[in-house]
């Protein structure tokens, strides 16, 4: 079980290489802190959400300062980008699955979008 953690004030932290990936039932309770269009996958590898935009330039300014917030989290997520879409999708590659880190990350985007009007 992980422990009670507020994702959006938290840092990522690096693994000292004996972690494992979250279980199933770990992944679902920190998903509750996050937006409900983020979606673990299947397998419980991943975790990705979509992003709708107005037009191109919104869509690249959002691209742009989410690699700002990652770059500094060391912690960089799998873009899809069109002209007014991006998708994020996080997995952790050391553990093969999800990460406490994935959620702090996608919290963080969270924070980052505003939908078009």
């Amino acid at each position: 079980m992980v422990k009670a953690i507020d994702l959006k004030t938290a840092g990522c932290t690096v693994f000292e290489g004996d972690e494992s990936p979250l279980t199933h039932e770990d992944a679902e309770s920190l998903c509750e802190q996050l937006h409900p269009d983020w979606a673990i996958s299947v397998d419980n590898r991943s975790l990705s959400r979509n992003f709708r935009f107005r037009d191109f330039y919104e869509t690249m300014k959002f691209v742009d300062q989410v690699a700002e917030l990652v770059h500094k989290e060391d912690h960089h997520p799998y873009f899809e980008v069109s002209y007014n879409r991006c998708m994020i999708r996080y997995t952790t590659h050391s553990l093969n699955g999800l990460s406490v880190n994935d959620f702090i990350c996608a919290s963080h985007v969270d924070t980052l979008w505003e939908p078009s009007t």
